[in-house]
């Protein structure tokens, strides 16, 4: 198995065990792989919820300019709604998995 396809199961149990989601695994692999080399670095690979330029640059590079999502006030709540899903506690917040999240929430899996 590969790197890539060790860390696309880890989020899968991540989504289930954590946010109460079964992923559809072809989205997922797809989430991932646009992350591209970001996955393997232990600092890029996550998301910090309580850091507001991360959150800004989850907004700015992932919804605005992948997803093609107008700026307004449904994105910093949908971004606010996956980190509370995801659990305000967990330290590790994995990107892809909030890319996920992010993507089932606003109807985006075309893009993929």
């Amino acid at each position: 198995m590969s790197k890539r396809d060790e860390l696309i199961v880890k989020y899968a149990a991540d989504l289930k065990d954590k946010c109460g989601i079964n992923a559809d695994m072809d989205l997922l692999k797809k989430v991932t792989i646009g992350c591209g080399p970001s996955i393997y670095n232990k600092d890029a690979a996550t998301v910090s919820g309580s850091d507001d330029s991360e959150l800004a640059t989850v907004k700015n590079n992932f919804l605005i300019k992948k997803l093609g999502l107008s700026d307004g006030p449904k994105l910093d709540e949908a971004i606010a709604s996956v980190m509370e899903t995801y659990g305000k506690s967990n330290r590790n917040k994995y990107r892809a998995v909030v890319y996920y999240m992010l993507t089932k929430h606003f109807g985006k899996e075309s893009i993929y």
